[in-house]
């Protein structure tokens, strides 16, 4: 299974990059020749890009992936017209339209074959979850594209303004919404431990170790605090080697 989860990771990454990177007509581009290349090799089985080729071989070995990757390319221009958000609702609608989508590319993978709603919504907690905290650890690269992933009406919460996080403020509202943004994303991922168990056996392990490393990230980002306006922070080296260990090792005993 590890190689197809690569393979379905790497797609989104490769899509990532191209919704988030240059101007945005260039944005718009790249992703409709990607968008178009993907859909005719999905309907031809052929392909002379190999991350495609990687994809089409996945998709063979995994047919219910299909209707996943045709749901990630007819909702993922939604990131194209990503420019923040006015309040949370807007964010939660982000998450469903665009992260979630983009998550289930590898999710679906290692879910049931059947009788997948809760397992979906298991996912939906994890990455409403893990896109906070990416949004809060990515604050310094975001503020320099001029993006920002906390609602506006976040930042009001805290008496935070635009400008406080361009100069790099180090003011106690400033601490207190990093600090409530982190904390936030950390229950989310806390509540989606859950979802390992809701897995198809033996896939769990992965699951699990992509929970728990997004766990050290917040516990990283939380360390961090307002210097996430300077740069972004990686789990903790060690830890990711003991989740991945740990998770190896659960694995053999249930081989």
């Amino acid at each position: 299974m590890l190689p197809h989860v690569v393979a379905a990771t790497a797609v989104m990454h490769h899509g990532d990059n191209l919704l988030d990177t240059g101007p945005k007509a260039q944005r718009v581009a790249a992703w409709a020749s990607w968008e178009q290349d993907v859909r005719k090799a999905l309907d031809s089985g052929m392909s002379d890009d190999p991350l495609i080729r990687t994809l089409l071989h996945t998709t063979a070995a995994h047919p219910r992936l299909r209707q996943v990757v045709e749901e990630y390319l007819s909702t993922a221009p939604a990131e194209l017209e990503f420019a923040g958000f006015a309040t949370e609702a807007d964010y939660q609608a982000y998450v469903d339209a665009y992260s979630l989508p983009a998550f289930m590319l590898v999710a679906s993978l290692l879910g049931p074959d059947t009788d997948a709603g809760e397992f979906r919504a298991g996912c939906r907690i994890f990455i409403d979850g893990s896109q906070r905290l990416d949004f809060v650890n990515d604050l310094a690269e975001d503020l320099a594209e001029g993006r920002l992933g906390i609602p506006t009406q976040t930042l009001q919460r805290f008496s935070v303004t635009v400008e406080d996080l361009t100069d790099r403020r180090q003011s106690p509202g400033v601490r207190d919404l990093v600090k409530h943004q982190v904390e936030t994303a950390r229950a989310s991922l806390l509540a989606a431990r859950a979802l390992p168990a809701l897995t198809a056996n033996p896939t769990g392990g992965l699951m699990e170790a992509v929970v728990n490393i997004e766990l050290l990230t917040a516990d990283a980002a939380l360390a961090s605090g307002p210097q996430l306006l300077h740069r972004s922070v990686s789990p903790s080296v060690v830890g990711s080697l003991r989740v991945m260990l740990g998770a190896r090792r659960r694995a053999g005993k249930q081989r």
